[in-house]
């Protein structure tokens, strides 16, 4: 896999799966077209190529999608990441740029259709299947190009490199590159397989990701950004066309229906099921202490399901996994060696956005929205698998629905991750037992910022989600455990179908969608939990299923694009994070709400979509930006 092609390094191992590498193989300039079909590797390595472009959505330094919602607050902030939520980039300074990436990434994918034919020693049915995968790429870079920056232009063959200005493309009104991308997206379904074998072809396009995709562009295409928003009203071309739709327009919320369901039905007739293996840790399938956690604790980072398959909840999946310095080791529980960064924090934002036990927000719960959520309190025998009991914490942090326990460290609580043989962890001081760290966020506690300036918890929480209770942690770091990260899951369409339902008018289908992922939460259903507390009309669906996505997808890429589509980013992202009093040395201390100082900033219209680069806009005379750059 060397001829003409640069392999950068990464190959992807994990605990019994080993995946190919094909997101890691990057085209060499000096590649001639001779090179390109001189064997069948070449050609194979030339398709890996067309992928190559597309963004880890696992990285956190500089992704684009991870850390930059209102979910977490990171002590992090000098990391490229760090200007999206602050605002400070623009189009003469993008910061993170899908622009020129993604044509490169289109042009690719062009030039290998071109020289598919010439490939010796390789079958119809391979060329056919080469060729799908093709497709499905131009239209996936399409998506992506249109969900950051709306209506874009549409690449229907190879650029040419010689093209006069006075021909160059222009941006294509919205909707025209909806019904393009999702045409394409059809095309490529009807070539691909169902699924492929786990360790040699897993992650690459197959007909689910194919109509999961375009589920998720009908989707945002009937949200409230893309659909009849007053705000671009005027944006025109220069031309004086209209970029984006002028009026709402119901028809798309039925047609998002129709796609997510077609998806949805696709993958199910292919096995996929929402993950339901209540196992903690390898080999905890009897005995099980924690069955109420385990089910949604492992759904995103275990390798294999039970049955040695891949988890079948997962559609679309990115192999490359993250790195060293990404999600799991920022948000490790600290080390007495301080080794873990332990510098992930929710918001209290995001906390109150977790159901209470009984299904319900906080706020809304009869049994304990008059409670003083910040009084300082035990954590008593009803919770000691999630805290250790008699440590002080705050109220707020019990009775709380399962996912908070799998994916939420808080005061008194526990992060499990296993101890190294060089007591990384020392017992009693961090952990009771081994495999369970007890949280101290106070300034000198075992999570304490005490003065640093980097890797602390700045709001007194800690994520756990993405992280494996099956890592090992020693003083001098940690065993990571690399996963395929979900860039599409059964539980986004299940939740995505349920909001079309709401929009189109059929409460009684979306409840039932709603409960599937509810249900495999661990809480009551919808009506159970509502009954004899609010009427399930369109505007109250509405709002839960919008905070069903909020939890359920938490940390996946998708709060930084939710918010956006639904019109509720400028109030959601333009105001500071609160957190608890991490400088306090004392519990009733810390139980107080404080503002941290990190800057955010969000301007509408112009942050919710993407700027074009100036340099592009200045060079091709057809272009305008998005509103406000």
């Amino acid at each position: 896999m060397k001829i003409g092609y640069k392999i950068l390094g990464l190959v992807l191992i994990m605990a019994g799966f080993a995946s190919c590498n094909f997101l890691d193989v990057v085209p060499d300039e000096r590649t001639t077209d001779t090179d390109t079909h001189a064997g069948r590797n070449n050609g194979i390595d030339y398709l890996y190529s067309c992928y190559a472009y597309l963004p880890n959505p696992a990285s956190t330094p500089g992704g684009l999608d991870l850390l930059t919602g209102d979910e977490v607050i990171t002590a992090f902030e000098h990391e490229t990441f760090a200007a999206f939520p602050k605002g400070n980039y623009s189009a003469s300074a993008p910061v993170i740029s899908y622009w020129n990436t993604f044509f490169q990434g289109l042009r690719q994918c062009y030039m290998f259709m071109e020289r598919i034919d010439k490939f010796p020693n390789t079958t119809i049915d391979e060329k056919k299947d080469y060729r799908a995968q093709a497709k499905f790429l131009i239209a996936y870079y399409h998506f992506l190009l249109a969900r950051a920056y709306g209506p874009i232009l549409l690449i229907k063959e190879t650029p040419s490199t010689d093209v006069l200005a006075a021909d160059y493309p222009s941006r294509e009104p919205y909707d025209e590159c909806v019904n393009w991308i999702c045409d394409l997206l059809d095309e490529a379904a009807k070539d691909l397989p169902t699924k492929r074998d786990i360790k040699t072809q897993y992650g690459l396009a197959t007909s689910v990701m194919a109509k999961a995709v375009k589920a998720k562009m009908r989707l945002y295409a009937a949200s409230p950004l893309f659909n009849g928003n007053g705000m671009y009203a005027e944006f025109k071309d220069k031309q004086g066309r209209q970029l984006m739709p002028a009026t709402y327009d119901p028809q798309k919320w039925t047609k998002a229906r129709e796609a997510i369901k077609e998806a949805i039905d696709l993958a199910e007739a292919g096995g996929h099921v929402l993950y339901a293996n209540d196992a903690y840790r390898e080999g905890d399938n009897s005995a099980n202490r924690f069955p109420g956690v385990g089910v949604v604790r492992r759904m995103r980072t275990l390798t294999l399901d039970w049955k040695g398959a891949a988890n079948p909840e997962v559609l679309f999946a990115d192999t490359r996994g993250e790195g060293y310095y990404d999600l799991q080791l920022k948000s490790m529980a600290k080390t007495s060696a301080d080794n873990g960064a332990n510098g992930v924090s929710l918001t209290w934002e995001m906390l109150n956005r977790f159901y209470t036990k009984n299904g319900l927000p906080w706020d809304e719960d009869p049994a304990f929205k008059s409670d003083n959520k910040l009084a300082v309190v035990n954590i008593d025998a009803a919770h000691a698998a999630y805290g250790k009991e008699g440590e002080k914490t705050i109220a707020f942090n019990l009775n709380r629905e399962p996912r908070f326990y799998a994916w939420v460290g808080f005061q008194g609580g526990y992060f499990e991750v296993l101890n190294g043989d060089d007591n990384a962890y020392p017992i009693p001081s961090y952990m009771t037992e081994r495999g369970r760290v007890v949280l101290n966020f106070l300034k000198d506690g075992n999570q304490g910022r005490k003065n640093r300036t980097n890797n602390y918890s700045p709001g007194g929480y800690l994520n756990k989600k993405g992280t494996d209770p099956n890592m090992i942690m020693k003083k001098s770091g940690f065993t990571r455990l690399v996963y395929p990260w979900p860039v599409i899951r059964l539980a986004d369409l299940y939740l995505a179908y349920a909001e079309a339902c709401v929009e189109t008018g059929d409460l009684e289908t979306a409840k039932a969608y709603l409960n599937r992922v509810r249900e495999r939460a661990g809480i009551p259903t919808v009506e159970t939990s509502w009954n004899g507390v609010a009427v399930l009309d369109q505007a109250k669906l509405r709002q839960i299923v919008r905070q069903e996505r909020q939890i359920e997808l938490y940390l996946e890429n998708q709060n930084f694009w939710d918010m956006r589509r639904w019109l509720l980013a400028e109030k959601a992202f333009g105001k500071k994070a609160q957190g608890l009093n991490i400088e306090a040395t004392n519990i009733d201390d810390f139980a107080r709400l404080k503002e941290i100082a990190f800057e955010r900033k969000f301007e509408a219209p112009k942050n919710y979509l993407l700027p074009i680069p100036s340099a592009d806009i200045n060079r091709n005379p057809k272009l305008v930006n998005n509103p406000g750059y």
